[in-house]
């Protein structure tokens, strides 16, 4: 691509970013910290899901000092629903050296970003192109699969790196590379790319051509839970602190496969992780009968769990049936 090239993409797809991009909220500033947990909460998440929990992250810790001072369970509390829940510890990781040992003052460059815990190379990028208008370019699933399609090659990681440099914008670096990410996300999309409106349609090799991929074959498992409660109290199981997924974090009781046979669940429902899905069923077990069904399990009230990092799933579980039993116990506990 010539140099003259070079601009007019630069100049056509800034122009289509700056009329067409969405009004994200962590679009309004360059402000570093609520870019950085936009950044982290994005990671193999999805913008909508995204959305409220950002909101709500903010509100109760809208500073990195803030986020710094909570409480590791607060954090994951508000994490509940998210995922992955690793990313949400190392980030808070990350406001305690930052608040501590750098006094509140963020890196600038995207090297110093590495250094922090939960910062990759993509992270580290986007921060600091956004933030601090570093020269330095991005490649996230949409960005790979742009300059894919654009140049009509697939190349090694290191080489579509190279590739995002050398067209990435000097003068505006945070804006091109959002712009990149937003064009993946909105038009050069997997399966079905709109190519008639994409803005680098003219300097595109393949217009969307490409082998299609075989998908991967997902796992699917039955689970079942108990719903245990006693007055006013609901039983819930915390898993080990050595978990292998969600340490620590709160959950219904599980429940042996076909103990409950013959038994009609209060609820049944779909729930999908990573590359599993799972068919789950909750049935009522009377509280004098759940002295077996786990150990770390405690009664807690509404307030209680209020405060207490739920898995996605119990939180889900739980809605549902506030939902279909009009249980304000249940209600109260999900909210």
């Amino acid at each position: 691509m010539t140099t003259a090239q070079l601009r007019s993409l630069h100049r056509t797809l800034l122009r289509w970013y700056d009329q067409n991009r969405r009004d994200l909220p962590w679009r309004r500033n360059r402000d570093p910290y609520p870019v950085w947990v936009s950044e982290i909460m994005l990671q193999q998440t999805r913008v909508a899901a995204v959305l409220d929990h950002y909101a709500r992250f903010l509100r109760r810790f809208p500073t990195v000092k803030s986020l710094a001072a909570a409480r590791e369970s607060s954090v994951l509390a508000l994490w509940s629903g998210l995922g992955y829940y690793h990313r949400a510890r190392r980030m808070h990781r990350a406001a305690k050296l930052i608040a501590r040992e750098r006094g509140g003052k963020f890196p600038q460059t995207a090297e110093d970003w590495s250094a922090l815990p939960g910062i990759g190379r993509y992270t580290a990028a986007a921060i600091a192109s956004i933030s601090f208008g570093e020269a330095v370019a991005v490649v996230d699933g949409n960005v790979e699969r742009v300059l894919q399609r654009l140049y009509r090659q697939a190349q090694g990681k290191e080489t579509v790196w190279q590739q995002a440099d050398t067209l990435l914008d000097r003068k505006r670096p945070g804006d091109f590379n959002q712009a990149m990410m937003e064009l993946g996300a909105t038009i050069c999309t997997p399966r079905t790319p709109q190519c008639r409106l994409c803005p680098l349609n003219a300097f595109c090799r393949s217009r969307g051509a490409e082998p299609s991929r075989q998908q991967a074959v997902r796992k699917r498992k039955a689970i079942s839970y108990a719903l245990a409660r006693r007055d006013s109290c609901v039983l819930l199981v915390q898993r080990s602190a050595d978990a292998s997924l969600m340490a620590g974090m709160w959950e219904l009781p599980s429940l042996a496969p076909g103990l409950m046979n013959g038994d009609t669940p209060l609820l049944e429902l779909r729930h999908s992780i990573t590359d599993t899905d799972y068919r789950v069923a909750v049935f009522a077990v009377p509280p004098d009968q759940v002295h077996d069904l786990a150990t770390n399990a405690q009664w807690l009230t509404p307030q209680q769990c209020q405060r207490l990092p739920l898995t996605g799933l119990a939180r889900k579980v739980l809605r549902r049936l506030s939902l279909a039993t009009n249980d304000r116990t249940v209600e109260s506990i999900c909210h």
